[in-house]
């Protein structure tokens, strides 16, 4: 039986969007970790955000397609490549989001762009997803000296279903805020999207040492896993706080 949503709307930022993309075949694999670790590794203005006291990392490997900016034409060559994610949770003046240790991706441009214009922790890899029924074999290997690869062949095992408000589910999620810091500044970006329809997953690690290359331990413990076939997601300008 699919799990019924207790989620309030979404408010829609202000102002417009500027840019649009699709993640496709997303696996949020996370980890519990101790909040002591992580402290000095995040911008000392941002408070990190725990469930019921426990702190938690996620990595989301995705194939992300139909990226363009709104009024432009799309860029050729620049509209779908593969993308991974290590992140946590933080909270700002009471507004939780996430905040990225990094973000590899498959395409120099885009990494360069989302560096210069986003100040966005980006960093170029060699990286292949492939669909082989319903699972997806993933690889990905950093470019530079730091020895980030990760490798993981993942699937659905359940109906979709929209999670639970004030579930950890929902926590790890159902987030529309994202934080980052250049010149000692805080930026947000805000983002939008219908709530995600997850499905419970499974997935062999092969290769898991991003965390690493960030002096960032994860447990031993077997992660919490979610799957999402396909979520369509608006950006925001990006805004220093004042």
């Amino acid at each position: 039986m699919t799990e019924q949503s207790q989620q309030k709307n979404i408010a829609v930022p202000e102002g417009i969007w500027i840019m649009k993309q699709t993640w496709n075949d997303v696996l949020f694999a996370h980890w519990p970790v101790d909040d002591s670790t992580l402290r000095a590794k995040i911008p000392a203005i941002l408070d990190i955000d725990t469930y019921h006291g426990q702190a938690w990392v996620s990595m989301l490997p995705f194939m992300l397609t139909n990226l363009r900016a709104r009024f432009l034409p799309p860029i050729p060559g620049a509209q779908s490549f593969p993308e991974l994610n290590l992140r946590t949770y933080v909270t700002y003046k009471g507004k939780p989001g996430i905040y990225f240790f990094s973000l590899d991706a498959d395409h120099r441009l885009a990494v360069q762009g989302a560096r210069t214009f986003f100040h966005s922790p980006y960093f170029y890899a060699d990286m292949k997803a492939e669909k082989n029924g319903d699972a997806i074999e993933y690889r990905s290997k950093r470019r530079d000296a730091v020895k980030a690869a990760f490798g993981a062949t993942y699937r659905p095992l359940s109906a979709p279903f929209t999670a639970q408000e004030d579930s950890l589910d929902y926590w790890l999620t159902e987030r529309y805020r994202l934080y980052t810091t250049h010149r000692d500044k805080l930026y947000y970006e805000d983002i939008h999207h219908h709530p995600w329809l997850l499905q419970r997953a499974e997935a062999q690690f092969s290769t898991n040492t991003v965390a690493d290359a960030h002096e960032i331990t994860l447990p031993d413990s077997e992660p919490l896993l979610h799957y999402a076939k396909k979520q369509d997601v608006l950006f925001w300008p990006l805004r220093q706080w004042r």
